[in-house]
């Protein structure tokens, strides 16, 4: 199983260790959709028991990472097309209120770090790379709203479709797509442009939900 293994025998919080690696195996892809995961392996894998494993894979099911299947028992959790359609819609409307929400708030440091971001971006080897400065490009600049509940959503939703977003950008022009869409957004908020700012990143998510569905019905 290609998860980063762990010795957690006399570890407290072994089921919270257990879930931190496989569900950073399944966001970045090592784990694929549908991928049995085998509680005996996992234990071994841990050096543990199957118990804090069970715990781990309830706390998965909970995101919306993993699924309980008949016979087969937890699996990888995929995802539909229907499903991708309703949750980058609802990310529209969700990231599109927030940022409008932190426009007013966002300070030279803000801007800066977001630029960093951006930077890195673009300049990054492959997806796992490319998903993890999108991330941080767009959360960044979402903080300053100070919403602390809509940005643990946000966080969320992006647990459970990070893998599909990395896909998104491996895609023809994706990339490129991606960091011009990222630099409208940066300059309507160095504007002061609230509005612009909202506008821009709906777009920039409905635009990515329309190449992503494309792939899905390909595939």
């Amino acid at each position: 199983m290609k998860i980063e293994s762990v010795d957690i025998a006399l570890t407290s919080s072994a089921a919270s260790i257990i879930c931190e690696a496989l569900k950073k195996a399944i966001v970045e892809g090592r784990l694929k959709d549908g991928e049995p995961l085998r509680q005996d392996e996992i234990a071994r894998l841990f050096n543990t028991s199957r118990i804090p494993v069970r715990e781990a894979l309830t706390m998965l099911e909970q995101q919306g990472l993993v699924a309980t299947q008949r016979y087969k028992g937890a699996v990888v959790a995929g995802i539909s097309p229907e499903e991708a359609s309703e949750i980058w819609e609802f990310r529209a409307l969700v990231e599109g209120e927030v940022i409008e929400a932190a426009v007013p708030k966002m300070t030279a440091a803000t801007l800066d770090e977001a630029q960093t971001h951006l930077a890195a971006f673009a300049s990054a080897a492959g997806p796992m790379e490319w998903g993890d400065w999108n991330r941080k490009f767009h959360i960044v600049l979402y903080r300053a709203s100070g919403l602390s509940y809509h940005l643990s959503v946000i966080e969320k939703t992006l647990d459970r479709v990070d893998r599909y977003i990395r896909a998104q950008l491996s895609l023809s022009n994706g990339l490129a797509r991606a960091d011009t869409e990222h630099r409208a957004i940066l300059a309507a908020c160095a504007a002061g442009d609230a509005a612009a700012a909202k506008a821009l990143t709906r777009q920039h998510i409905l635009g990515a939900k329309a190449n992503l569905l494309e792939s899905l019905h390909r595939d």
